[in-house]
């Protein structure tokens, strides 16, 4: 059953917690309110302490809350007048702390007491933001996990540096990312009743006991277009080499190593599906007899033997069922030209060519190449490339024919 467009979001609270990253929701308030989206700003105590409630108000061009008794709003309500305006609830940062609160329905501020007391067509999104060691902490892994299986939205967080001078999982996401999320709630779910697989990452192929052949593919692309699947309401299967970022929420989550594994993998899961977004950076060739011990350095030179790895794409390409095939081409030169004839080979509908410099990088820029010509899609963050890539696939996917009668399939379900 295809459900119903959702309601279009015009006015959000966000609530601001604890943590430096606080900085950033003065950009993200700028952002939603050029997006024609009202701002209702709540803070913790804790969040004031680094950045004031004064430079929010004026940014948001509304009163800032921070009290649960603040007779501003009839009734001292302020918990349910507040939340009752909200088409949604965003918490950006939203500390460590916070999130055990919320994961435990402890209601002791305006904030925690607001997110508690809102209805349940009221969607809530967190973007957590701390350092890689409260996040990786057991206890804060069990209060996500809960979030999570409550409904909330759980955005990020990112990898990278981090104001304690640590490098990891952490950082919250870009108000750009933050702000498309928003937007999405009210987007219409395309995709819905359909399947997509995504690869992603790198694949690595063992060379001995502790070597082996990688690259420097961190995942983010492919990370970024199955949370922008599953916005647009696809059931997605997400097939991964060694990354360290988080799996978006909702996706069925696969971890393989080398490409081997990841082949199997889309084999194991293709049989219904109707995208296939092949973002992985596979090794084109893996070594002919890896070592199951490791190689004792000598002084001479070593030769490794090694032999071609399956075409992942080539083979969900040429298969009698296939799905819509979205291709990924990295190249250090004539990169349009390449992508045009790699799509040209592999009979696909569609390419996404960048330069191989981008791997690894936070933002990028594209050009989409399909049979109708090229699509350049200009420098920004990967979130927003992701988007652009998606939706340029949907609208080709829903144009064939099959796509349209198996949309009329679901609909009479």
């Amino acid at each position: 059953m295809v459900t119903k467009a959702a309601k279009k979001v015009s006015r959000i609270v966000l609530g601001i917690t604890g943590g430096i990253a606080a900085y950033k929701s003065a950009e993200l308030t700028r952002l939603v309110r050029n997006a024609d989206i009202e701002v209702q700003i709540v803070m913790t105590n804790a969040g004031t302490k680094f950045i004031t409630p004064m430079t929010m108000q004026v940014l948001s061009g509304n009163p800032v809350f921070l009290d649960a008794w603040d007779s501003r709003i009839g009734n001292n309500m302020a918990h349910i007048e507040l939340s009752r305006a909200a088409d949604a609830i965003l918490i950006a940062p939203a500390s460590a702390d916070f999130l055990a609160k919320l994961a435990n329905g402890i209601a002791d501020d305006l904030l925690s007491t607001l997110v508690l007391a809102r209805r349940p067509t009221c969607p809530l999104l967190v973007a957590p933001a701390m350092n890689r060691e409260m996040w990786e902490n057991p206890a804060t892994k069990r209060n996500i996990a809960q979030l999570i299986a409550d409904g909330v939205a759980v955005l990020g967080p990112e990898e990278g540096d981090q104001a304690c001078g640590e490098t990891g999982l952490g950082r919250m996401q870009e108000p750009t990312a933050l702000l498309a999320a928003v937007q999405n709630l009210g987007a219409p779910k395309l995709l819905t009743g359909r399947h997509a697989l995504v690869t992603a990452g790198p694949t690595f192929e063992r060379i001995d006991a502790v070597r082996g052949i990688t690259n420097s593919s961190s995942g983010k692309m492919g990370y970024a277009i199955a949370q922008v699947l599953i916005d647009a309401g696809a059931r997605v299967t997400l097939v991964s080499g060694p990354t360290s970022i988080q799996p978006p929420t909702g996706a069925t989550f696969v971890k393989v190593i080398s490409a081997s594994q990841m082949f199997a993998a889309v084999k194991d899961n293709l049989a219904d599906v109707d995208l296939f977004f092949s973002v992985a950076a596979v090794s084109d060739y893996t070594p002919e007899s890896p070592k199951t011990q490791k190689i004792k350095k000598t002084t001479g030179k070593m030769t490794i033997d090694l032999v071609p790895t399956v075409d992942i794409l080539a083979w969900v390409a040429t298969q009698s069922h296939a799905p819509f095939c979205v291709g990924f081409a990295a190249e250090s030169e004539n990169v349009v030209e390449y992508a045009r004839k790699k799509r040209e080979n592999k009979k696909i509908p569609m390419i996404v060519a960048n330069l191989a410099a981008a791997i690894g990088a936070d933002d990028n820029e594209v050009t989409i190449v399909d049979e109708s010509g090229e699509f350049p899609i200009p420098r920004c963050v990967k979130t927003e490339i992701a988007r652009a890539i998606v939706d340029h696939a949907t609208r080709l996917f829903l144009a064939q024919p099959k796509a349209r009668s198996a949309l009329k399939s679901v609909k009479n379900a």
